[in-house]
């Protein structure tokens, strides 16, 4: 069962990442602020959601939402810093571009880099138990989903508008065949 906000401010702003373990496109992160009654009946971590179920809760989260925002690090971003600092530096991103400054930060996972001005509290497991944070979730794979579809149109040999950029055996078979395309992570162990 999702529970309210963490801390008690009703200005808590749940943070998720998207895209870790891909092999291509960026790290997308989504920070969100949700009204206190918000409580849409299937909403969850993003991994345990069908792709139908995000794609219908991304509008209802984006309508209702007090504030939300979407951010991102380049795979650019991802080769120099590594893809936990990148990580971290897409949740800032969304947290910078929130239309309403959060009283508090809830982050999904076990570290965080502290964005100064802000306190923050990591839970494993987050994006399973607070709703913020499982808003946040869904939004930042609905977002990435939707970037990494529109590069499949670009290199339609990698399938990403079905694998989203991770390690599957379709995608290291066309890595193979084709070789690595800018998008790629050339940090990451792609074959």
């Amino acid at each position: 069962m999702l529970l309210a906000n963490y801390s008690g401010f009703v200005l808590e702003a749940g943070l998720d990442e998207a895209g870790r373990g891909c092999l291509a496109g960026p790290v997308f992160a989504a920070a969100v602020i949700l009204p206190p009654d918000f409580s849409p009946r299937f909403l969850n971590d993003s991994k345990q959601l069908s792709t139908k179920r995000r794609e219908a809760l991304r509008p209802e989260i984006c309508d209702e939402a007090v504030a939300w925002a979407v951010g991102q690090a380049s795979e650019a971003e991802i080769s120099s810093l590594n893809i936990a600092q990148a990580s971290y530096l897409a949740m800032h991103r969304a947290v910078a571009a929130l239309a309403i400054w959060p009283e508090y930060l809830l982050v999904d996972g076990n570290r965080f880099r502290p964005l100064p001005g802000y306190e923050h509290t990591c839970v494993i497991g987050g994006d399973g138990l607070y709703r913020h944070i499982a808003a946040a979730s869904v939004l930042a794979k609905t977002f990435r989903d939707e970037y990494m579809t529109a590069l499949a149109a670009e290199f339609p040999e990698y399938g990403w508008e079905q694998n989203a950029g991770y390690p599957t055996a379709q995608h290291r078979d066309a890595i193979r065949m084709h070789g690595p395309t800018p998008h790629h992570r050339m940090g990451f162990r792609l074959l």
